[in-house]
């Protein structure tokens, strides 16, 4: 369990997804470049198998979990986390309701 004080060290923004791309030789990743407002970043996530087509994910608004060390997945640079929920074999993007400004803090 994690206290308050630990839950506040979470950098977590919306960023806007300005591409999406499947990485060639993997089933599940994507590669995302997200708008965080001043910054954006690279994300590999291993979402592909629920999308028809990445460029389906573009325009999308979602929380990103931006704080993290960066990783090397597959040999691709990840310097962030999507925020999603699976649940009874669904997928779900938390998504923005409302167009927001990128960068924007989650609370």
């Amino acid at each position: 369990m994690i206290n308050l004080e630990d839950f506040l060290k979470l950098d977590i923004r919306v960023g806007e997804i300005l591409e999406a791309r499947k990485i060639q030789g993997t089933d599940r990743l994507l590669k995302l470049r997200v708008d965080l407002g001043k910054e954006e970043k690279e994300i590999v996530s291993g979402i592909a198998e629920y999308f028809n087509a990445p460029e389906e994910l573009v325009g999308k608004q979602i929380p990103i979990l931006a704080n993290l060390s960066p990783r090397t997945i597959k040999g691709h640079k990840s310097d962030g986390m999507i925020l999603a929920v699976l649940g009874d074999g669904k997928f779900s993007l938390l998504a923005a309701e409302n167009k927001i400004p990128n960068g924007s803090p989650v609370r």
